[in-house]
């Protein structure tokens, strides 16, 4: 059934339908017009089908720096256990909008097509912008047409014959020739997931091949082989705003990694210095794991071992914030096998982005190691053919990277116009 509502009717949806608003602003007097400041600036910063929006909403400016918007627009996602994503936009208001903040979200399901889900932003983006102009007054010839459906009033729950698992199945392969080298590669993947408000279980499995081969000027051509196993699974447990209690599991091989089998558990214990339900806008979670490993190699190890049970703990922090000002992430994570402490690993990395000004930013990325437990290595030394195709892991102290950069526009303010001709 097809409504047409009134204008004031429409205004209270997306101010009910924002779920943090942060403070209001005072309504005009009783019988007076609220003040016309000129069209609503947006400034989007959001993985949103971004052109879609400027080409469709016609009646909002959107602009190229975040100085000169009125709403600032930001987005992160995440699966849900039906395999679908959930879109979580913040709407930010500055300038006469100060301190007004809400937001608002869009799931889509595994099978939508792209035009189904970013027909589902355009809707929840207006909505959003909506709720900042009900206050400052509505643009001249603004029309709402708002679409329900008959309910029944005792509706029977809907039955899952699933039970709320989503399985996944893939495999791809590829083959690339030459007049001297022949490569083929294939890859199977099988995983399933179940997720509720209290459990995630999770499993996985994937088998990987590749092969090369080269004739050179010998007889007989040189081939090489890699292969990869791996089953894992992961099962977690809700215990509250802030806690969550885990266990991870993984049977794997790999040539690559001189480990003919391997099969370890470790349960883990997380703690969120945020409440979960922030995720979208910051997250400083606190993890700890200790668990068993047992392997065998495919050759001696550099500590003449062929077999081993190894016991492994881990400490973990991660810091993720995306806010108008810019975006910042920052981990570390330390490990150490506990029948020789000196046998462990740190690594470090962070990624800050910063509006310093009108039009400039700066960015900055870098991770280190330092690696001190790479007990799988064999013992005889890496061949040259191993080290140029990188058919082994090799042994190393450390491992850093680093890059910084900087970036500035200037121009128009404005972003409203969408021209697609040349793909440019």
């Amino acid at each position: 059934m097809v409504r047409r509502a009134a204008l004031f009717l429409m205004l209270c949806v997306p101010i009910a339908a924002a779920e943090a608003a942060a403070q209001t602003v005072a309504s005009p007097p009783q019988g007076q017009a609220a003040p016309a400041t000129g069209r609503l600036r947006v400034y989007l910063e959001c993985d949103c089908f971004s052109t879609y929006l400027r080409e469709e909403v016609d009646w909002v400016d959107f602009v190229r720096q975040p100085q000169d918007a009125d709403v600032h627009v930001l987005s992160s996602s995440s699966g849900t256990g039906g395999g679908g994503r959930e879109l979580v936009l913040r709407f930010i208001g500055l300038g006469r909008f100060d301190g007004i903040t809400h937001e608002l979200r869009v799931v889509s399901l595994t099978g939508d097509t792209e035009i189904v889900r970013r027909a589902a932003v355009l809707r929840t983006m207006t909505i959003g912008m909506l709720h900042f102009m009900a206050r400052t007054g509505l643009p001249a010839g603004l029309d709402v047409n708002v679409r329900t459906e008959e309910t029944r009033e005792q509706e029977a729950p809907v039955r899952d014959p699933w039970n709320l698992w989503v399985f996944r199945l893939s495999a791809n392969g590829s083959i690339e020739a030459e007049e001297s080298n022949r490569e083929k590669s294939w890859r199977v993947n099988f995983s399933g997931d179940r997720v509720t408000e209290q459990w995630k279980i999770s499993f996985g499995v994937s088998v990987d091949q590749e092969e090369e081969t080269f004739d050179l000027d010998e007889d007989d051509p040189f081939e090489i082989r890699q292969r990869e196993r791996e089953f894992d699974f992961f099962l977690a447990r809700s215990l509250g705003p802030h806690w969550s209690f885990g266990v991870d599991g993984e049977v794997s091989s790999s040539t690559f990694g001189n480990t003919r089998f391997s099969a370890g558990m470790a349960p883990a214990l997380e703690y969120s210095v945020f409440p979960y339900r922030d995720y979208a806008t910051r997250e400083f979670i606190i993890q700890y794991e200790i668990g068993v490993e047992h392997v065998k190699y495919r050759e001696i190890t550099l500590f003449d071992k062929l077999e081993e049970t190894l016991w492994r703990h881990e400490l973990s922090a991660r810091l993720d914030q995306r806010q108008s000002w810019g975006s910042l992430q920052a981990g570390v994570e330390w490990s150490q096998y506990l029948h020789d402490l000196s046998k462990n690993r740190i690594e470090v990395d962070g990624e800050i982005s910063v509006r310093v000004t009108r039009g400039l930013s700066f960015d900055v990325e870098g991770s280190a190691s330092r690696i001190r437990d790479q007990l799988s290595l064999p013992r005889r030394n890496a061949t040259p053919t191993e080290v140029l195709l990188r058919l082994r892991e090799l042994r190393s102290g450390y491992e850093l990277r680093f890059s910084v950069g900087i970036s500035y526009s200037f121009g128009s303010i404005f972003n409203n116009v969408v021209n697609p001709r040349f793909g440019r």
